[in-house]
């Protein structure tokens, strides 16, 4: 809104309202009108410009309707359609990514230099962000430089940690404890906040842990590189985890920053973080030594591994954007479900049917968590119903054998 200046002698400001829908004495829609108000004889004018629908939206957005995705509009396309690319977006840049993370791991002497490959990755994403910041109109910096600086902390704690717990666990272990953020997330509301939570956020906190204990203990029984450092190290990234969802989804909306904002920033000062602790501890060289030795298997894979990763965000928060956060849990358990299954088949490791149940008892867990979530738009039969169907179809049964 613009205000025009006022002129001493006659004491006046313009009005002019810009409309898109309504016509005034003959003129077309859209155009300028300039009213008159008089008071006490003196004429004064307020110049007040309405903008159009789209011109009040934020500048990250172009439409309401329209959800873009990698530069394609999916808007144009039918809800099934829309739900079928997301779909297909989610398990194939997450099965890339998750094949890639672990063949990375899987090369020998690897494994101690997870941060190196977390350092590598920061950059990468900061790069992609940056691109993709670039592409919109609005480039300036909405978060206050503090917040960035702790959100890119716990992004270093959640990403670091859970790139160098491979290195001490198998890759299926690690994606069972990323299942159960829900666990860190429930004990801070209960110790911090003082929450309480309802029957079915309990009963899928203990499914989720009687799952992960049952799953470690297989994974100690029968994988000979089991390590207590590893289920350490991926419990304290999720605890970051469970962190940084709340931190940044409460400085998003508050200073209505876009997502290519938030991941060039807070993954650019996380980088800062990693070099100077790997410089410190004299981690960057031997991890630069070793990465120059195999170029293309490890920059060239990590490369590749994370463009996925940042591909495959994008159909997640679409998805979530679409057809709302109960759904987008379903579809990303699903893959990573089938991430754990394709694990098995393309890496050799050994295998033991105790896997099958505990990774079931998770998935309950999980479906708890959502339908507690959820309780008014999922709803499930009472014992009560199911014992009268039950009594229905017998008498049915029993009518039908007499006739």
């Amino acid at each position: 809104m613009g205000w025009g200046g006022v002129l001493p002698s006659q004491q006046r400001q313009h009005l002019v309202v810009e409309t898109s829908k309504d016509k005034v004495t003959g003129l077309e829609c859209g155009k300028a009108k300039t009213m008159d108000l008089k008071f006490n004889n003196s004429r004064k004018y307020v110049s007040i410009t309405v903008p159009s629908k789209t011109q009040t939206m934020s500048p990250h957005i172009k439409s309401v309707d329209d959800i873009v995705v990698l530069g394609m509009n999916l808007s144009k396309f039918n809800k099934l359609t829309q739900f079928f690319i997301c779909v297909a977006g989610v398990f194939v840049f997450y099965l890339i990514y998750g094949y890639l993370q672990e063949l990375i791991f899987s090369m020998e002497g690897f494994k101690p230099y997870g941060w190196y490959l977390t350092l590598v990755q920061f950059a990468f994403y900061s790069i992609f962000g940056l691109i993709e910041l670039q592409l919109i109109q609005d480039k300036r910096r909405r978060i206050p430089g503090k917040t960035y600086m702790i959100i890119a902390f716990l992004t270093v704690g959640t990403m670091g940690l859970s790139n160098t717990s491979l290195g001490y666990l198998n890759y299926p272990t690690q994606v069972i404890f990323k299942c159960c953020k829900l666990i860190p997330v429930m004990l801070g509301g209960v110790f911090i906040q003082g929450k309480r939570y309802n029957l079915a956020d309990v009963s899928a906190a203990v499914c989720m842990s009687l799952g992960l204990i049952w799953f470690t203990l297989a994974d100690s029984t029968i994988a000979p590189n089991f390590n207590l450092t590893g289920v350490m190290l991926i419990s304290l990234a999720l605890c970051a985890d469970a962190v940084i969802g709340n931190v940044q989804e409460k400085a998003m909306k508050l200073h209505s920053a876009s997502n290519s904002e938030m991941v060039l920033y807070s993954y650019s000062i996380g980088f800062v973080y990693i070099l100077l602790g790997l410089s410190c501890t004299s981690g960057l060289g031997p991890a630069v030594a070793f990465c120059s030795k195999n170029p293309v298997r490890t920059y060239g894979y990590a490369f590749l591994f994370s463009l996925t990763g940042y591909f495959g965000i994008s159909f997640v928060l679409a998805l979530i954007k679409i057809f709302g956060a109960l759904l987008a849990v379903t579809v990303t358990t699903g893959r990573k479900a089938m991430t754990i299954v394709l694990s098995f088949i393309f890496f050799a490791k050994p295998f033991t049917f105790q896997y099958v149940w505990s990774g079931l008892l998770v998935v309950l867990g999980i479906f708890l968590n959502v339908y507690s979530k959820n309780m008014d738009k999922i709803r499930l039969p009472s014992v009560y119903n199911l014992i009268n169907k039950a009594m229905d179809v017998k008498k049915s049964r029993t009518l039908a054998q007499t006739v």
